[in-house]
């Protein structure tokens, strides 16, 4: 009978390449850089350990530590390239500190939400960093005062202390509104997304705040939607073209709505934006690439994630982070909106 093949162990990594067992495991949990590790010695590391079939045993170094290493993560629509970019940034900073992710989705549904706090509570991970619904926050009261690290994104809950990171929507949708203004625009249709949750109250108010200060009237016929989707732009779209209510000029609250109305207005046999302005909150990858390029409130959401998991991290260590951060929006100028005021002036010259 043939001796048992020997278990490859850092020690086993660390005595071939001349290194410490401590250098080896920094490398292989991320932390090379963070050492200030050479590139070409994590080279060898990965190569080697590759070569050996070795994994670092997750399980064994949680219970070492007291932990499981994991850390939840939910999102409304991992669909939406917004919240994908989140994840995808939350998950590359965890990864960089030795965690892993468990993701759910809660395809913006309360009850789903619901259900994916407890399914990963049950998994006993380490913390939890959550772009919430936003509609109700009766099931997060419970997660102020527990004993489970939570970080919100995105959305939040101005009533509930507990961390979180999110845009300066009022700001960005005052900024996109005026722009359309300073266009000629005073009928702009307001496409808003889920009625209840912080962004879209917040994207609403400036809204109307921008019309206010330039002293036009506030429609309520041209707000409307009921969620951040593409179908809720979509249908809206097609009830205002075929309503009384005119209007030249459509902002829409997220990418998805954007889409949406594009989608009715093609449909439609009109063209963007000879026969309809928009303006998109939030920017999306394709935007610069579409038929007409479109204009759009960029969010910091890449600088999100990588803060959520700081934000995570400091709960970690018994600091009191910033209980509410609120990140800067742009104005990307593409070619969706059209300067009716030259327009007129054009024609009647």
């Amino acid at each position: 009978m043939s001796a048992p093949k020997s278990r490859i162990t850092l020690k086993t990594i660390a005595a071939q390449l001349g290194l410490t067992p401590t250098t080896v495991s920094r490398v292989l949990s991320g932390k090379g850089d963070q050492y200030r590790i050479s590139e070409k010695t994590q080279r060898r590391v990965r190569e080697l350990a590759a070569k050996l079939n070795f994994s670092p045993n997750q399980v064994a170094r949680g219970l070492r530590l007291s932990k499981t290493l994991t850390i939840g993560l939910v999102v409304p629509d991992i669909s939406n390239p917004y919240f994908a970019t989140i994840a995808h940034h939350v998950a590359a900073e965890a990864r960089q500190r030795g965690y892993s992710i468990l993701l759910c989705d809660s395809q913006e549904d309360t009850r789903h939400e619901i259900e994916a706090i407890q399914l990963i509570r049950s998994r006993n991970v380490d913390g939890l960093v959550l772009c919430p619904v936003g509609v109700s926050d009766e099931h997060l009261a419970e997660l102020v005062e527990g004993d489970l690290p939570v970080v919100l994104v995105d959305r939040y809950h101005p009533n509930l202390a507990i961390p979180s990171v999110a845009s300066d929507n009022a700001c960005g949708a005052r900024v996109a509104t005026e722009y359309l203004i300073r266009h000629g625009h005073n009928r702009i249709a307001c496409f808003q997304g889920l009625p209840d949750s912080a962004p879209n109250r917040e994207r609403v108010f400036g809204y109307r705040e921008a019309l206010t200060r330039h002293g036009i009237p506030v429609d309520e016929e041209l707000i409307v939607g009921d969620s951040f989707a593409q179908r809720s732009g979509y249908v809206a779209t097609r009830l205002l073209l075929h309503a009384a209510a005119k209007f030249t000029a459509i902002f829409a609250m997220s990418n998805q709505i954007a889409l949406g109305a594009l989608q009715a207005i093609s449909e439609e046999g009109l063209e963007i934006p000879n026969d309809v302005s928009i303006i998109a909150f939030d920017d999306f990858p394709y935007a610069p690439y579409l038929a007409t390029p479109m204009t759009t409130v960029e969010q910091r959401n890449e600088e999100m994630g990588h803060i959520a998991i700081q934000l995570l991290f400091a709960r970690f260590e018994s600091q009191k982070p910033s209980q509410g951060l609120l990140l800067p929006t742009r104005l990307i100028e593409r070619e969706s909106v059209a300067n009716i005021t030259q327009k007129r002036n054009s024609s009647g010259s």
